[in-house]
């Protein structure tokens, strides 16, 4: 009987919190919970929710309904920030979706599906609020272990950024914002966005490596460094937050004025330039992401084409305007080298497009690195593969020679033979390697025709005999060669080890040192005003210590110092007589036994009642004088003695 009371009990408690939970739904108003009217702009929504924000943070509001608050508070800016689900909320009370994963399927069961799905009940009331099974299985395919963090996710950051959340078991607030991530995951992910989850519970290595100390968390990851979210975990927060982690000068806006500038620094930067033509007036999220994966061998650059003056490059490049469409230029700016137009498009397209066009067609050999990369190692017979070199000169504007080399690369280019040119004044030993008879080809041009062998070095080359002028002569025994080299690779007789390029885009020291500690100031300032308290303590305890230490030293030696001042200054009546040159010595038959001062001479008439303590009980370090007198010579030897150890010691005899 009892059982079965305990069990209707048990019924009534869960129909309470349903009933309550209901009410609470049914009570939520967005409008009203960020104190904005139905009519507020966008501005004005933002501005309400970064004040209230702020206002209820856990983090800052200690008040123990501030967390319920700071969550109401996302959910009515997820809300109103979205134009599709206020809309669906001013016309049917509700955002338009379930907070769960699922969408609702009827009308009069939203309610009940709300509470149900944000508390996971599964089978029983006893599985509240944590359902584990069914949130893992959204984030399994993303857990991070430490080995796979370290020797994959940390290298790959380099090339995308990557997003991680710190979850565990029994965390109210992990349920919370889980429908948020899913949501934010499956679109970033499609854009290029690494994703990850750490397990706090079964990662803890882990988690502390990254600085993770409570959960949920969030950060991210760029070129290696850690960057903590510490806003509302909203979809356009956290789009805001992935996009401020990318280096602000990755995609330059490109107008009218400054095209042809652009498109000409291929000659300094040794890089193609890519443009991208769109409609809208600030550069899409999917684009600098691209940008940031293939820095290292692109400038990229953005035409709103929606802008006063982008009619003339439209016009000049043809290109749709209603379309979004991206142009790759090498050499020649007045010409796109490849082009690609389409809505929607995926960023694996436009990967495969830009890896198709990342090298120049006579890209300049700048490094060891870019060596490796356009002319690689022979594997095989079968997988011969050609350089022609052309070492020339320096020059501010394009040379002859260069010009016919590159038109002549443009008709020939071939999957086996890859064209290059290096600046001879710059890379001397590389060319001299080639160029033998130095004095031949002393300020002119040449061209070499080379094949490495293995990755120290070694090379099989051979060297056109006279210097490359771009003749149409010089063409027509070059292109010979080539033809001869298919059917006979013994063309190639010469062979040489050629020295390592030397990096000429490398920055000096100085500037290394200077973006250092630029990078090293940011961190410390971000760690500063957004660490936890936690976090800090050890960095606080010892700055504080420090300066303890620090502060007590200074302390102590100041009032060392003066005291040693007002011990070592003579009286004002000694003074007096030391400036007027006068030492008149005065006797004292008085018994003295106090200590002497630093700094001071202290003569005293020897008696039977000083005798004891100035000579039998002498102090450890201390030195006695004595003096034996007669009354008639008393004062002449007194003053001649102190004159004597005055100025031995410069210090004041005293009687």
């Amino acid at each position: 009987m009892e059982v079965k009371k305990l069990s209707i009990s048990w019924q009534f408690l869960i129909v309470l919190v349903l009933i309550l939970q209901i009410l609470s739904a049914l009570d939520f108003d967005p409008y009203r919970v960020l104190g904005v009217s139905r009519t507020a702009s966008q501005a004005d929504i933002k501005k309400a929710y970064k004040k209230l924000a702020r206002e209820w943070h856990p983090d800052k509001n200690k008040d123990p309904g501030a967390e319920d608050k700071f969550i109401q508070i996302s959910k009515a800016y997820e809300i109103l920030s979205n134009e599709e689900k206020r809309s669906h909320y001013d016309h049917y009370g509700d955002a338009g979706e379930s907070q769960g994963y699922q969408k609702q399927q009827q009308q009069r069961e939203h309610r009940f599906r709300h509470f149900h799905e944000n508390f996971y009940f599964d089978e029983s009331f006893f599985q509240f609020p944590f359902n584990s099974e069914r949130r893992d299985s959204i984030d399994e395919k993303y857990l991070l272990h430490f080995s796979h963090y370290v020797n994959e996710v940390v290298p790959d950051s380099f090339k995308k950024p990557y997003l991680i959340k710190i979850t565990s078991d029994w965390c109210f607030s992990c349920i919370h914002i889980e429908p948020v991530w899913k949501e934010v995951v499956q679109e970033l992910e499609g854009l290029g966005v690494g994703i990850g989850v750490v397990h706090a519970g079964y990662e803890r290595r882990l988690a502390h490596h990254l600085g993770a100390h409570s959960t949920p968390s969030i950060l991210g990851i760029i070129n290696g460094k850690i960057s903590f979210f510490h806003n509302a975990v909203v979809s356009e927060n956290l789009r805001q937050f992935v996009e401020s982690l990318l280096p602000g000068n990755l995609v330059e806006k490109v107008t009218s004025k400054n095209y042809v500038r652009f498109l000409s620094g291929w000659q300094q930067e040794n890089k193609p330039c890519v443009l991208l033509f769109d409609q809208m007036p600030t550069i899409p999220l999917l684009y600098k992401l691209t940008a940031f994966a293939h820095k290292d061998y692109l400038s990229f650059g953005y035409v709103y084409v929606g802008l006063r003056g982008a009619e003339e490059m439209t016009r000049q490049y043809s290109v749709n305007v209603y379309t979004p469409t991206i142009l790759i230029f090498k050499e020649h700016i007045h010409k796109p080298a490849d082009v690609i137009q389409a809505r929607g498009m995926k960023r694996q397209v436009i990967d495969d497009f830009i890896t198709q066009n990342k090298y120049l067609l006579a890209a300049r050999l700048t490094s060891q690195k870019l060596f490796h990369e356009l002319c690689p190692v022979k594997r095989s017979h079968r997988q011969r593969k050609y350089c022609v070199v052309l070492l020339t000169v320096e020059a501010t504007k394009l040379s002859k020679p260069f010009e016919a080399f590159l038109s002549f690369a443009l008709a020939n280019t071939q999957d086996t033979v890859r064209f290059v040119h290096v600046y001879s004044n710059r890379q001397q030993e590389f060319a001299s390697t080639l160029l033998p008879d130095s004095d031949t080809f002393q300020g002119k041009s040449a061209v070499s025709i080379l094949e490495r062998r293995n990755t120290a070095g070694r090379v099989v080359y051979k060297t056109l005999e006279d210097p490359w002028t771009g003749s149409e002569s010089d063409k027509f025994i070059l292109l010979g060669y080539l033809d001869q080299l298919r059917k006979d690779p013994a063309l190639l007789s010469s062979e040489a080890v050629l020295p390592d390029l030397t990096d000429e885009l490398a920055p000096i020291f100085l500037l290394r040192w200077l973006y250092s500690a630029s990078d090293y100031i940011s961190d410390s300032w971000d760690s500063v005003f957004h660490n936890n308290w936690r976090e800090m303590m050890p960095l606080l305890s010892l700055v504080f210590s420090a300066l303890f230490i620090l502060f007590g030293t200074v302390i102590v030696q100041a009032f060392s110092d003066s005291n040693e001042e007002r011990e070592s200054s003579p009286p004002d009546k000694e003074e007096a007589r030391e400036k007027t040159g006068k030492t008149e010595p005065s006797f004292t038959k008085e018994p003295s036994s106090k200590i002497p001062k630093k700094g001071f001479v202290e003569v005293t008439e020897l008696t039977d009642l000083t005798y004891t303590s100035n000579l039998v009980r002498l102090r450890p370090g201390h030195m006695n004088v004595v003096l034996i007198l007669s009354n008639s010579t008393k004062t002449s030897l007194l003053q001649k003695f102190a004159l004597e150890v005055y100025s031995f010691t410069g210090r004041i005899v005293g009687w």
